[in-house]
């Protein structure tokens, strides 16, 4: 008897923990889909929020963590120049961002977007801020890359940032569209580790390669 009541606790845990994680990959599936979707402030507000509830509940799980932070960040860009906003939202995506280090330090979309997260920071003040944060973002997708040089999310971002660079000091950005053809050739050879793991930026990247042309 005692046998068969461990054996049913057994199934029921497995039976449990089942359950709870088809409901963490319908809640991410369904949040996801709606990237595509949000084009205003509010959508990308509810959306992140809407990461933020999954997060909540699933304290354990990186992803939640990840799109709460890339949407407060996507919020920042939105706003703008001059608004105290814009370092509202990187308030907050920065709390979610230091929970997906502790949680995923060895993941390179991890330190892609802390990189991501401080060339927002620059933006908010390009003048004040460019030296310091520059070099943070640089950093950041060097970690990145260091943990995957394939990562087509660090290559990118590495790349805006050269650019940015170059724009900044004068000079002609012409010399990176060898890189960003290559990088957009490249780009569906990455696979993603699921569906729920990071896959934006092609988008991106095609508009890169766009304005070389």
């Amino acid at each position: 008897m005692k046998r068969t009541l461990i054996t049913f606790a057994f199934i029921l845990t497995l039976f449990v923990g089942k359950s709870q994680n088809q409901e963490y990959y319908q809640a991410m599936g369904e949040s996801l889909g709606q990237f595509a979707q949000s084009k205003t402030t509010d959508d990308f507000r509810a959306l992140g929020n809407r990461f933020n509830l999954i997060a909540s509940n699933e304290i354990n799980q990186w992803l939640p963590f990840y799109y709460h932070a890339q949407c407060y960040i996507i919020l920042s860009f939105m706003e703008a120049q001059g608004s105290p906003n814009k370092d509202l939202y990187l308030d907050e995506a920065e709390k979610s961002i230091k929970r997906i280090i502790e949680l995923a330090s060895k993941e390179a979309d991890v330190w892609a977007l802390q990189g991501m997260l401080f060339t927002a920071r620059l933006v908010v003040n390009p003048m004040e801020r460019g030296q310091k944060y520059s070099m943070m973002s640089a950093q950041s997708v060097g970690t990145a890359l260091g943990i995957d040089p394939t990562n087509p999310r660090a290559r990118l971002l590495k790349l805006q940032n050269d650019m940015g660079m170059a724009q900044f000091f004068g000079k002609d950005t012409k010399e990176f569209c060898k890189e960003a053809e290559l990088l957009a050739k490249e780009w569906d050879n990455y696979t993603p580790k699921s569906p729920l793991h990071p896959n934006w930026g092609k988008s991106q990247i095609e508009e890169v390669v766009s304005g070389c042309r």
